[in-house]
């Protein structure tokens, strides 16, 4: 088969060529999307999930969506190492800026960039990775407290003025949020809470890996009420095998049913194996209809490529004793497990244990669906761990 002409799209972020399983969520938000725009209560929406479920792709449809609408859209990706300000300042900016051409809304957007001015002013001397321009100098009393809470309030709130004036809205689309500072959603939350108080056109779409639920009730208790949480998991098998057969039928090419249900069951219906899986069996197969042989062939390929890549990248970010606890849990299977399991398995106690899976969660590769219960945010990383680690020597 000729690899150019590969229609799947292994990748972060990428765009699959054929969006399966997701309608409902799609629509959902941008009904959400649309009411936020006419100034008519709707909640955030905060989508979670394991990696590989395919968050990113819908935040970049979602963001699209939006902006042809008509509506002011930011993007961005929280990192660990950043700071909620310095992630929201550069993209508020841009969007006042382009309101601002709008004779309607040029006194507001200019209000709106005069509060960011005292914003990232007043809020520099804590957070220092704050870099953003500034066209304004600042309005005193607007959003300069130094306070994070109160000056989010003030910002967003003017910048939602300014939107209303001209009768758009603003999409706020942030990926990764599990990795925000408690203490920092608590402010956001409080922030969109006032904005949605008063009408004003602004919603927030994020994604987050499961844990994120968790932090955003923590910071605040009525989180709940304020945002929706649907859960993103693996697709379903009638979505998973049209994410596989759609794209090489375009292409005039078609799969033995045995091939597709071998494909479905190595990659469990998650969207970025399905994806991977896809661009080898496309690789490996002499041409039409692909046949169970081709699956057999590629999926060595498909698995070296995720050891090499997707898992290895959050492998290397571990500390060898990490390494050792994220073992303990493959030796006992996908998971959850419950947190005695894996000390017995290390002959730990639970108690000194809990620093360093306090820490593996930080970081993103572990979550607990229940009180005491521990599982992967990776799927299949129990068989890479396996692989990556084999026989007993791990234990020493």
């Amino acid at each position: 088969m000729d690899p150019i002409l590969n229609p799947y799209a292994p990748g972060a972020g990428m765009p699959p060529p054929e969006l399966a399983g997701r309608d409902d969520l799609l629509r959902r938000v941008r009904i959400t999307l649309e009411r936020a725009r006419l100034r008519r209560p709707a909640k955030s929406v905060l989508a979670v999930g394991l990696r590989g479920v395919g968050k990113t792709v819908l935040i970049l449809e979602l963001s699209d969506y939006a902006e042809s609408q008509g509506m002011l859209v930011t993007r961005v990706e929280a990192p660990e190492s950043r700071s909620l300000p310095a992630l929201l300042a550069p993209g508020l900016r841009l969007a006042m800026i382009e309101l601002a051409r709008k004779s309607r809304a040029r006194e507001l957007a200019g209000r709106a960039l005069r509060g960011l001015a005292g914003f990232v002013g007043a809020l520099k001397v804590k957070y220092h990775d704050i870099e953003v321009g500034l066209d304004f100098d600042p309005e005193p009393g607007l959003a300069d407290n130094g306070d994070l809470e109160l000056d989010l309030q003030a910002l967003l709130q003017a910048v939602g003025e300014a939107c209303a004036s001209a009768d758009t809205g603003l999409a706020m689309f942030v990926d990764e949020l599990q990795y925000v500072d408690e203490d920092e959603l608590a402010a956001l939350i409080v922030a969109l809470h006032r904005t949605a108080q008063r009408s004003l056109p602004i919603t927030l779409v994020g994604a987050g890996l499961p844990q994120l639920r968790g932090r955003m009730g923590r910071a605040k208790s009525y989180a709940e009420r304020l945002f929706d949480f649907p859960d993103l998991g693996p697709l379903s098998q009638e979505a998973a095998s049209t994410a596989i057969i759609k794209p090489a039928r375009d292409l005039g090419v078609d799969f033995q049913p045995e091939a597709v249900d071998m494909i479905l069951r190595e990659t469990e219906g998650y969207p970025y194996f399905l994806q991977e899986w896809g661009k080898h069996v496309w690789d490996a197969a002499e041409g039409s209809p692909i046949k169970p042989e081709d699956v057999r062939t590629a999926s060595a390929a498909a698995i070296a490529t995720l050891d090499e890549g997707f898992f290895m990248v959050r492998f290397d970010r571990s500390t060898q004793a990490e390494r050792r606890y994220l073992r303990a849990m493959a030796e006992l299977g996908p998971g959850p497990h419950r947190s005695g399991q894996i000390a017995a398995v290390l002959d730990r106690a639970v108690t000194s244990l809990a620093p360093m899976r306090a820490q593996l969660i930080s970081k993103g590769m572990i979550w607990s669906p229940g009180h005491g219960d521990t599982a992967f945010t990776v799927p299949r990383f129990d068989g890479f761990m396996r692989r990556i680690l084999p026989g007993a020597d791990w234990q020493r």
